[in-house]
């Protein structure tokens, strides 16, 4: 099976305006109302690709409850912790001729909560994948990624975390299935500017020594690059059409590559399905559907 975990999730309120305009009364084009979260991201493009997973996390109040009612309407089987006190998270999402976003901070959780998230730890199977998505609430400890790693270190679980600094350096010990920053985030561990596919692949592999398995640097437009357990480079650029948004093509990619490893342990071919799983979101208003991303994978081709 499948987890993913997601602290923090939300309700996205995403709004399309011809330009934002600071300190004025505007009027959208366009509204939608949309579970968020990296993890929950990943969960959905993961059963749109008919692959069984479940999203776990925690929900607070109203908001909560919305969320969770949503995710089982796109049939995303959920296990959700509930908090007693506060209101999961509502962010804002403005597209004007740029991409605006507000994210709250969410509700507090407390140890129990995080107890029994420990203890669903406890019941991964060998040969399961537990996806670590995104950033914490300042509630949970900082190092909270790798405590769960460490919690099922030597169960033969596949882990992949898509996180950056510190949270994602932490978890490298534990030697995680996949890691996935950007090629910006990458940079920023070794302190330096990535602008092109070889200085990717480079600091890829130094990243890789760390610990991880496997590294997969999305590069937006310019595609991808993977570091398999082999330390072989693998690179295919990206397929042109219109960005509509952003938001949740990183965490398509990784559900893409997950869903492809899982097809036949090809590690190029899975490179290329979240290639495709990452391009199909960026070119649409929701994240992207099943037909989707078999009709982007065929744009796939190296150079």
């Amino acid at each position: 099976m499948i987890y993913t975990v997601t602290f923090n999730p939300a309700l996205d309120y995403l709004m399309e305006v011809d330009t934002l305009k600071i300190g004025q009364v505007q009027r959208s084009k366009q509204e939608n109302l949309l579970p968020g979260g990296k993890g929950i991201n990943v969960s959905i493009v993961l059963t749109n690709l008919e692959i069984p997973n479940i999203a776990l996390g925690f929900k607070a109040g109203w908001v909560g409850e919305q969320i969770q009612k949503l995710l089982q309407k796109d049939k995303v089987q959920t296990e959700f912790y509930p908090l007693t006190e506060g209101n999961s998270r509502i962010n804002v999402k403005i597209k004007g001729q740029e991409e605006t976003a507000i994210n709250a901070d969410g509700p507090i959780i407390p140890q129990e909560k995080l107890n029994a998230l420990f203890e669903k730890m406890d019941q991964l199977q060998a040969g399961d994948f537990l996806i670590l998505s995104g950033s914490i609430p300042i509630s949970v400890p900082d190092d909270i990624y790798s405590r769960i790693c460490q919690r099922v270190s030597g169960k033969n679980v596949n882990v992949v975390v898509d996180a950056t600094g510190e949270l994602l350096l932490q978890v490298l010990p534990f030697h995680p299935f996949l890691i996935k920053p950007n090629h910006m985030e990458l940079g920023d561990i070794f302190g330096v500017s990535i602008h092109t596919v070889e200085e990717v692949i480079f600091y890829g592999k130094k990243l890789k020594q760390k610990g991880a398995r496997q590294v997969l640097v999305s590069m937006g437009r310019r595609g991808a690059a993977l570091i398999d357990e082999q330390n072989q480079a693998h690179y295919f650029p990206s397929v042109q059409g219109k960005k509509i948004t952003s938001v949740g093509s990183g965490d398509s990619m990784v559900a893409g590559f997950v869903a492809g490893y899982l097809q036949n342990h090809d590690e190029k071919e899975a490179l290329r399905l979240g290639i495709a799983a990452g391009a199909a979101s960026t070119f649409s208003k929701e994240l992207a559907t099943k037909e989707e991303i078999m009709r982007r994978l065929s744009q796939v081709t190296p150079l």
